[in-house]
Formats: structure tokens, sequence, C-alpha cells
């Protein structure tokens, strides 16, 4: 079996299209995930018990409970209560919502690492809990969660794979447009993995890079 050279030269183009649409659904998930989970995070150290703990139950069924799962809840549940979107939006809102759920945990995380003599401190030079949170408090979680956040996002570029099954173009949905014309699974498939490795491999050096300037060593 040898490979279709000239399948390979005519899909690279196409694929780097894919690769495009996969990395804006992701960036944009990521920004909106990342505004969920500090709203999360936040509420998560709240000292309303009630909302401690229905971010709770949020964080654990999205950590609990398959994305691909998720993505069918958001494509076929929102239109039921009234809520139409496109396949690139649903797509989006599933991937937001996985990802604010995770970030959450880092935020939370973040937040109860910093001593309480901190926000004690804080009101004793007067400043309002909002101040405090956003002066004092947040500050301090900036530089470790990003490294997190950022394999957060590489989790969503591999993950958004899944949204190939609403018919959501990106990458993986490219490829198989491609195989539907061509018949050709083998180097197609290899293709899109190596398009998939050279992202994530970018994105994992970028995260290392951020651990080595941002975190104490």
């Amino acid at each position: 079996m040898s490979i279709d050279w000239g399948v390979v030269q005519y899909s690279i183009p196409l694929l780097a299209e894919g690769l495009m649409a996969t990395m804006k659904i992701s960036l944009i998930a990521i920004v909106f995930g990342t505004a969920l989970g500090v709203l999360l995070g936040l509420a998560a150290v709240t000292p309303i018990a009630q909302v401690r703990w229905c971010v709770r139950a949020y964080v654990d069924f999205i950590r609990g409970t398959p994305l691909l799962i998720q993505i069918f809840l958001v494509y076929f549940a929102l239109p039921v209560i009234g809520i139409d979107m496109s396949e690139f939006w649903s797509g989006v809102t599933a991937l937001s919502l996985n990802a604010g759920g995770f970030i959450a945990e880092i935020v939370r995380a973040g937040l109860s690492a910093i001593p309480k003599g901190q926000t004690e401190a804080a009101m004793a030079l007067g400043l309002r809990p909002t101040q405090t949170l956003l002066l004092v408090l947040l500050p301090q979680i900036v530089r470790p969660a990003l490294p997190p956040v950022t394999n957060e996002l590489i989790s969503l570029i591999k993950g958004s794979s899944l949204l190939s099954v609403i018919s959501v173009y990106e990458l993986t949905r490219a490829g198989q447009a491609i195989i539907s014309e061509r018949f050709v699974p083998l180097e197609i498939y290899a293709l899109i993995a190596l398009y998939y490795y050279a992202a994530i491999s970018a994105l994992a050096f970028l995260s290392r890079w951020l651990e080595r300037r941002l975190l104490p060593s």
C-alpha cells in the first residue's frame, strides 16, 4: 500500500484552514472559559455555603462526565429551552463551559493558598472587599495560574476534534470531508495528527517557558 502524495499535497492547505478554525474555536472558548472560571472560582470561596455547593456540583459534573456528552447536552438541550445557536456557537459554548469548570478549580486553589493574614491586612488598611480581591488577591494567582490555563487550552484544542460530531468545521471535520471525497483515510488522518501535534507542541513549549519565567524555581 503506497502513499498518495498527490492527495497529501492537495490536503495540506485545506487542513491548514481547518487548523486555523480549530485555533479560533479554542481561543474563543478559553477566553469565555477563563471568565467563567474566575467567577466560579471566586464563588467557590464565598462564605455562603449554598453558593459553594452549587459551584462544587457544577465542577464535579464537568470533571465527571465526558466532553462528548457535554457537547451533545448543549447542542440538543439549548433549543429545547428556546436558545437557538449555530453549530459553531454550540461547540464554543460546550468547550467554554468545560474549560470554566477546570479553571474554577485553578482559581479556587490559588485563592485558598493565599494566607488569610493578607486579607486581614488589607481590611486593616481600609480596603473594601472588592478592592482587596482586585488589588491584593487576584494579582497573586495570575502568575501561577498561567501555565495550567495554557495546559487547559491544549486540552481544548484536542477536545475540539469532538465538535465534528455536530458538524462544526474544524481540523478533524476538514479531514473527514477530504476522506469522503478522495477515500484516503490513512494519509489524511496522519496529516491531521501532524497538525495537532505541531500546534500542541508549540503550546506545550509556551507552557514550559511560562513556568520557567513566571514561577519561582
